[in-house]
């Protein structure tokens, strides 16, 4: 998946830095981190290993560190992988085989997972255990192995792909939804903290709005706008400096970035409910990228609807590009 137009390649280093380690430290989703709170302290009381946790929602909301802070709160290991670099059962067993009692799985990008991958989960995840073929042709022969108890913990952007056995199979299902702008200025007065930059509020919640109710997308903007605090203006973000940043990053007043508007103005020119496929072609992005990163926002915040037949920007869609329904197309986009 590509970067997506004016937003930064995560620094993985970085964006580790910047995570909360516990639940009591987590802003927003209060919903989940109460709902996993509760499950968490449970399972420790009974000395029991916590149920399986199913994460889903857009990217960069906190599946992961979530994952992460799950595994810190149970006192265990946690070993991660993605569902795409699972091609095969055997590449599952080794990792299984490999945990240690308690251990935390957590796999991204679950849905990726191929359907005999998938099937393969099913005894690990109900019964601890797993087989494996020993040889090929009519002399292979099985041979099962115990496994320690486990939480697997998937993270998802798309829930629908998992099929309903294997969705069946996680104890516990949350749902991440895009932040308020509040939250996400709380979430950057902590990280601005750490990055030991200063800021006023007026300038974190500049950030806080242009950053499409997401987490990674407001800490990234932070990295880059201390860059420029630091160097032109004495390590101190104002409402001014953060503004200037935000147009330096290609983010207009509402949070849209480029792609964004390109995806806007691919709808308004057609006049007609368009396809992901066309849109994608005609902006030169990937499907997914765009179903994932750049419609749940554009939806949520009503510039665009999906309809059974395709996208359509809405009023609020034309309007942000100083254009009404009723317009003539452009000749060219």
């Amino acid at each position: 998946m590509s970067a997506p137009s004016g937003f930064e390649v995560r620094d993985d280093a970085n964006d580790r830095a910047l995570r909360p380690k516990r639940l009591t430290e987590f802003t927003g989703q209060t919903t989940v981190t109460r709902n996993l709170a509760l499950a968490v302290a449970a399972a420790l009381q009974r000395k029991e290993q916590l149920d399986h946790v199913l994460l889903s929602g857009p990217p960069g909301l906190g599946k992961t560190t979530l994952a992460h802070i799950m595994a810190a709160e149970m006192g265990a290991e946690i070993r991660e992988t993605a569902g795409p670099m699972l091609d095969k059962p055997g590449d599952l067993a080794g990792m299984l085989s490999s945990l240690k009692p308690g251990a935390v799985l957590f796999i991204d990008e679950i849905h990726s997972l191929k359907r005999v991958v998938e099937e393969y989960l099913y005894s690990a995840m109900e019964d601890y255990r797993i087989t494996i073929q020993l040889g090929d042709g009519a002399q292979a022969q099985t041979l099962t192995l115990n496994l320690p108890p486990f939480t697997l913990v998937g993270a998802t952007t798309r829930e629908g792909q998992l099929s309903a056995p294997f969705r069946s199979r996680f104890g516990i299902r949350e749902r991440l939804d895009l932040y308020r702008h509040e939250e996400l200025a709380t979430i950057l007065r902590r990280s601005a903290g750490l990055l030991a930059v200063e800021a006023d509020d007026e300038g974190l919640a500049e950030i806080a709005r242009r950053s499409r109710g997401t987490a990674r997308h407001a800490n990234n903007h932070l990295r880059r706008i201390r860059d420029l605090a630091q160097v032109r203006h004495g390590n101190h973000i104002s409402h001014g400096v953060a503004m200037e940043g935000l147009d330096l990053l290609g983010i207009d007043a509402a949070g849209l970035t480029e792609l964004d508007r390109r995806i806007l103005a691919c709808l308004t020119r057609a006049r007609r409910p368009v396809g992901l496929k066309t849109i994608a072609t005609t902006v030169g992005e990937d499907e997914a990228t765009i179903e994932d990163v750049y419609e749940p926002f554009l939806i949520q915040e009503g510039y665009l609807l999906k309809q059974p037949n395709g996208r359509i920007a809405t009023g609020r869609g034309y309007a942000h590009l100083g254009l009404t329904p009723d317009d003539e197309p452009p000749r060219r986009l």
